[in-house]
């Protein structure tokens, strides 16, 4: 079924009846699993069987409503009734994983009921059986600049329209490679909750430009005010972001998975992606041949990134190896040092004019790292990285790092000279310190939001 011949019945809403009792039976088998997803009391058996039944018998009621995802609702039944034919051991839903494709749909609209054993990042972290409920989004202007110069096969934007537990979180993804299965299977897309994301991204704003006196430009203000117009900034942030971990001139796996190294590396990461998506925002801002809505939305990528950068991501977590803090903490700082952020008489400004320049360069300073570091040694790529960020974030006194290569048991194991990385090596400065006091409520509150409860 191609996308242009999908035809959905009526909308599925978190009142529907089916879906309420899907999801009331999915939270009572969670309590039963073990990290694994297993049921491993015996006692626990009876219950949890009456409760998948249940599940099966609502998904099957549901399943009319997505014609899309026909296979996948079929092959979820019968992946649901194994388990617990087989005694609740180690779920295995390989089967209706590889039947679950949302990225040949998307369509602006379009639902997916999902139903997995999974984990969910920034939520649980056992695989425990869990429900959600979404809607696709894709605006046209997004499908103009997936279909040229940013595309992306991969890319899931989503909403929620209800979930379980495991999303009354800060989880904002839902990635294949969480689900319970007997074998890795190539992963062929990857979902965001774009509402979330925009949702705390404006309750957080909010509060920190109230808190810093922060005169915002009226382009940015509109952002507190409209949670469509932010999620789609969002959607195309992403976009751009999620396709720069596989492209450039890398000097490891881009995703660094089952890699040890210093956190450090991965905030390098995921900010030089997030650069990207900055920069090629600044380069459709100009260019005349790109849509009124594209040009308009690459403007508000560039707020979204350093807002969400500097305010949320630098005083969010704990100091345990924080790498996306720490590339806020980098971004706000380079801001500073380059004079375009300023934090004067308690009131903190923004030079807009010169900002894009300012920021695009740290993207390019990270990719002169990577494309040096191909022809390094891991740990002399490890140093120079080091090198770079605390040539602009101050690190912990204590540190043994920050003495230099010769205070590094260099000829030990890389996991020698990691070990030697402070959990909070580089910590918050004193301006930081004293925002996160300010900010910690707001930002706690952010935990299971939608984009219906944004401001609330």
């Amino acid at each position: 079924m191609t996308a242009t011949t999908i035809e959905t019945t009526s909308r599925v809403t978190a009142e529907h009846p089916a879906w309420q009792r899907l999801k009331a039976a999915v939270s009572s088998v969670q309590p039963f699993q073990s990290k694994n997803g297993a049921i491993e009391d015996a006692g626990n058996h009876a219950a949890a069987a009456d409760a998948v039944d249940t599940v099966v018998e609502a998904v099957a009621e549901l399943a009319p409503h997505f014609p899309h995802d026909a296979e996948y609702l079929t092959l979820l039944q019968k992946d649901l009734k194994a388990w617990a034919a087989a005694g609740f051991g180690e779920p295995d839903f390989l089967d209706s994983l590889m039947a679950f494709q949302p990225q040949e749909h998307r369509i602006d609209g379009l639902q997916h009921l999902v139903v997995f054993p999974m984990y969910t990042q920034n939520g649980s972290t056992q695989r425990l059986l869990e429900a959600v409920l979404v809607d696709v989004l894709w605006p046209e202007f997004i499908s103009e600049l997936e279909a040229g110069a940013y595309s992306n096969k991969l890319f899931v934007p989503l909403s929620f329209v209800d979930f379980t537990a495991g999303y009354d979180t800060n989880s904002a993804v839902l990635f294949p490679e969480s689900v319970a299965v007997r074998e890795t299977p190539a992963f062929t897309w990857g979902a965001i909750f774009q509402d979330r994301e925009a949702a705390r991204f404006r309750r957080v704003l909010k509060a920190a430009a109230e808190i810093t006196s922060l005169d915002l430009p009226e382009d940015a203000a509109e952002l507190i005010e409209d949670q469509q117009l932010t999620q789609e900034a969002f959607i195309m942030w992403d976009l751009i972001h999620d396709r720069t971990h596989m492209r450039g001139d890398l000097p490891f796996d881009p995703f660094m998975i089952k890699q040890r190294m210093p956190f450090f590396l991965y905030s390098l990461e995921e900010l030089r992606c997030d650069l990207t998506a900055f920069r090629e925002s600044v380069l459709v801002e100009k260019d005349e041949n790109a849509s009124p809505e594209a040009r308009k939305h690459a403007k508000l990528v560039q707020y979204a990134v350093i807002f969400d950068r500097i305010f949320r991501f630098s005083i969010t977590g704990s100091r345990v190896r924080n790498y996306d803090g720490l590339g806020g903490q980098l971004l706000f700082a380079w801001m500073h040092q380059h004079r375009v952020l300023h934090w004067t008489d308690g009131k903190m400004s923004i030079e807009w004019d010169n900002v894009a320049d300012v920021v695009v360069a740290l993207g390019e300073q990270i990719e002169e790292l990577y494309w040096r570091s191909i022809d390094r040694p891991k740990v002399a790529h490890w140093i120079a990285a080091y090198e770079m960020i605390s040539a602009t974030v101050t690190p912990h006194p204590a540190s043994v790092w920050a003495k230099g290569p010769d205070a590094l048991p260099l000829t030990g194991t890389p996991r020698e000279i990691t070990d030697q990385v402070m959990d909070d090596e580089f910590p918050l400065s004193m301006f930081f310190e004293a925002l996160e006091k300010k900010m910690r409520t707001v930002i706690e509150s952010t935990a299971g939001i939608t984009g219906a409860t944004a401001l609330s």
